[in-house]
């Protein structure tokens, strides 16, 4: 009888100690582990420029704030930008905004946005709508 008590404290207590290893073991590569290439950790400011007609964004942590000469500012609380699989999040940045609205700012050789000397790091797109804007864009 006490044979068997041990052999049975002897398996609950392999049980465990096994039991214990996988989740050390699972915690240990859950923190190690890089993050999604879909997630930004940074959140980085834009100033964002087009013409033709003119219009800009300024993108920023406290808002997105659309504007034109002519009309009234459209202010869009900031989200988290999605990006690309499989690039950094630096590459591609699409941010979902309220309504029908998309902004998507990529990374290229050079933007000029056909009115002054100005070379921007990145180009950019808004989409309201039906209607698109190209443009121009350099991190703050």
């Amino acid at each position: 009888m006490i044979k068997i008590i041990w052999k049975k404290i002897i398996a609950y207590a392999f049980f465990l100690l096994m039991t214990v290893g996988l989740i050390t073991n699972y915690v240990t590569q859950a923190q190690s582990a890089p993050l999604p290439s879909n997630t930004s950790t940074a959140t980085i400011e834009f100033e964002i420029r087009g013409t033709e007609p003119f219009w800009n964004i300024d993108l920023s942590k406290r808002a997105i704030i659309f504007s034109t000469p002519d009309a009234k500012k459209q202010t869009f609380a900031y989200v988290q930008p999605l990006s690309s699989v499989g690039r950094t999040p630096d590459t591609v940045r699409v941010y979902k905004l309220r309504g029908d609205n998309t902004l998507i700012i990529k990374k290229v050789n050079g933007c000029s946005d056909g009115m002054s000397e100005t070379e921007y790091d990145y180009s950019a797109t808004f989409i309201s709508g039906n209607k698109v804007l190209d443009g121009c864009a350099n991190k703050k």
